[in-house]
């Protein structure tokens, strides 16, 4: 049967050598990061003489029992000193907060299982159930503890130099930018700073993750950036996004963000940012899939799938235009792979596309949308030229009650497909669920 310990029940037991005498108490252990594998023990911190010290694993020889065996009494009393990739269990992981990337939530760390492996004393499991009387790290524990695999989380430890050790992204990889953003929201400024910290090794993701946030927690977070960090966050974000996220900076910061912007970017962005946020025009992207007439029904397909750079939401429909760019007709996608491929779109689109003008209110497009099934509306001007197009995302962004956002969340499945699995048990503790 495997052996395994908890960490509350180890700290401050005495460390003894083999003569029985007590050479110190146990402060913290300190396990190396091993990427997909479990966290390995690689010392102890013991508090020798009022000073921490550290003490090699190698130097245990049992960590059962009401006192932990030494190998040797002989202890090197120069003061510890945190290496890179080293962990500590109590200072960093007990107590504090590690993000379930099953549920996709921030929890708490009440406990820590260590089990013993041929390659030595790993941490496999973590207890993220606050127990009823909750006293204390070192105080007694009360309930039943829901032990957990550590694969299922991520440790926000708060320390660069380990951070680095765990990859760029690690099980954070996992999650939508949804997710993060959530994250994020409920985050400490530390957490939200290391969170960060893992979405900034991939642009896109980050650009993601902002146009994802309620507008006062991105301004939060931007604004703890200089000018140049934010254009290049708003450099990827989509245009209508971008102008949002420039109009809540403080005014002074507005026209340096802009200045730092790629041509093309701060083109789009300025362009949005002169209609109304609320509007057609203020929601509406900028870039639309057209054609002419005389496009095949198999051209136009081989357009949308090359269209790597538009928004998939701005995707559903191929809308015909004339040479001024009116707009003449609009196609769905899957009417086009209904179509016969060599037809010309002017003989296949729908002539009299609903529309709406850039000022049009967003509850009266939500409507539009609502009452002929559309997944977008493309945007005129009074000559009937196609500005851009508005999509359902953006509408239902814009017209949820505020009150509907901060609600409770629906309860997830207790698994995803995605989560490992857990090993073996090693307690008589139910399994989560």
């Amino acid at each position: 049967m495997e052996r395994v310990v908890h960490l509350t029940g180890l700290l401050r037991r005495p460390l003894v050598g083999g003569n029985g005498e007590v050479v110190g108490r146990l402060s913290d252990l300190i396990v190396r990061l091993r990427g997909r594998d479990y966290p390995l023990v690689t010392g102890l911190v013991a508090r020798v003489g009022g000073r921490e010290v550290f003490l090699p694993a190698e130097q245990v020889a049992d960590l059962e029992g009401q006192r932990i065996t030494l190998v040797s009494p002989r202890v090197d009393l120069r003061h510890f000193e945190r290496r890179e990739g080293e962990v500590l269990l109590r200072a960093d992981v007990l107590g504090h907060r590690v993000i379930d990337v099953a549920d996709v939530e921030l929890v708490r760390a009440y406990d820590i299982e260590l089990a013993q492996r041929p390659d030595g004393w790993v941490l496999t499991c973590l207890d993220t159930r606050r127990p009823p009387r909750f006293r204390g790290v070192l105080g007694g524990r009360v309930g039943r503890p829901d032990w957990r695999d550590w694969k299922s989380f991520e440790p926000l430890i708060g320390h660069a130099r380990s951070a680095r050790v765990r990859g760029p992204f690690a099980r954070l990889g996992r999650l939508k930018p949804a997710d993060l953003a959530d994250l994020l929201e409920d985050a400490n400024r530390p957490e939200s700073h290391e969170i960060l910290q893992t979405v900034h090794a991939d642009p896109e993701l980050e650009a993601d993750v902002f146009e994802e946030l309620e507008p006062d927690s991105q301004l939060r977070l931007l604004g703890e950036r200089n000018d140049s960090e934010i254009a290049q966050v708003i450099a990827r974000m989509r245009a209508d996004d971008a102008a949002d996220a420039i109009n809540e900076l403080p005014q002074g910061r507005r026209q340096p963000v802009l200045d730092a912007l790629p041509a093309g970017q701060r083109a789009k962005v300025l362009t949005l940012m002169g209609f109304n946020p609320s509007s057609a025009g203020g929601l509406m992207a900028l870039d639309v899939l057209t054609a002419t007439g005389r496009t095949t029904v198999a051209a136009a397909l081989r357009a949308a799938g090359e269209a790597r750079t538009l928004q998939p939401e701005a995707l559903t429909s191929i809308y015909l235009v004339g040479e001024e760019k009116q707009l003449l007709g609009v196609i769905t996608l899957v009417e086009l792979l209904q179509a016969d491929p060599k037809v010309p779109l002017e003989g296949v689109v729908d002539r009299d596309p609903v529309r709406a003008g850039p000022d049009t209110d967003v509850e009266d497009v939500a409507l539009l949308m609502t009452d002929y099934n559309l997944l977008t509306v493309p945007v005129v001007d009074d000559e009937d030229r196609i500005l851009g197009v508005i999509t359902v995302d953006d509408v239902l962004d814009a017209v949820i009650p505020e009150d509907w956002r901060r609600r409770e969340p629906a309860p997830r499945p207790p698994h995803r497909a995605d989560e490992p699995a857990a090993g073996p048990p090693t307690h008589d503790a139910p399994p989560h669920s």
